[in-house]
């Protein structure tokens, strides 16, 4: 594998330049190569990348993508429609199950939020067009305090925002840098460093859809 002269860039054995996280691991490849930044009005695919970024908080997305499957059969494949009216025993056979994360803090706000999500839908029409409302018009530069050099935001002012409003209606676990995770991965915003080949997929891919109103 040889790196680009750019830091944040590499070229692999298969000679297609990526965004310098998606090297090495194969997950974390494809995760990058196929979906990240790919934009969704999917409203179980945004619910699940909502939850999974709140599981994700202390530990790395690379533990989260390699339980992603269980995940999905523990929740019902983010169907929040049947995930809010999970109960206390299943909070206890969740909490049972090695093959997710057994938090029961974020278990408990997974359905928490399912609860909030169906709330959304009865006042948007879907959880996609609520989420939609949120792509920034314009690039945003990283807020917060201290100097930062990374060329990528971890906060913007929509990120915190988004994050504020869902607080206030009563969602857990989704903080401003998740916020701007998941704007990310879902593509309200194009992350991918200029010369990395899925950058151009991904601007493709975004004049292509049509957000939801």
């Amino acid at each position: 594998m040889s790196e680009t002269n750019n830091n944040y860039l590499h070229t692999g054995d298969d000679g297609i330049t990526r965004c310098w996280w998606g090297k090495g691991d194969e997950d974390y490849q494809r995760y990058h190569d196929r979906e990240w930044g790919h934009p969704s009005a999917n409203d179980f695919q945004l619910f699940e990348k909502i939850c999974l970024e709140g599981f994700q908080s202390g530990l790395s997305w690379l533990t989260i993508l390699r339980k992603r499957e269980n995940f999905r059969s523990a929740f019902a494949n983010f169907d929040f429609a049947k995930v809010a009216r999970f109960d206390e025993n299943k909070v206890g056979e969740l909490l049972q199950d090695a093959g997710i994360v057994r938090h029961r803090g974020k278990i408990e706000a997974t359905i928490n939020n399912a609860q909030r999500a169906l709330e959304l839908v009865d006042e948007f029409g879907s959880l996609a067009t609520y989420i939609w409302q949120w792509e920034p018009q314009t690039r945003e530069e990283h807020i917060g305090k201290g100097e930062y050099n990374h060329p990528i935001p971890s906060i913007t002012q929509t990120s915190q925002q988004l994050s504020k409003d869902l607080k206030k209606r009563g969602w857990k676990f989704f903080g401003p840098t998740t916020a701007y995770a998941f704007m990310q991965a879902m593509g309200l915003v194009n992350d991918h460093m200029p010369g990395c080949a899925s950058a151009e997929v991904v601007k493709a891919k975004r004049q292509a859809f049509t957000p939801p109103k």
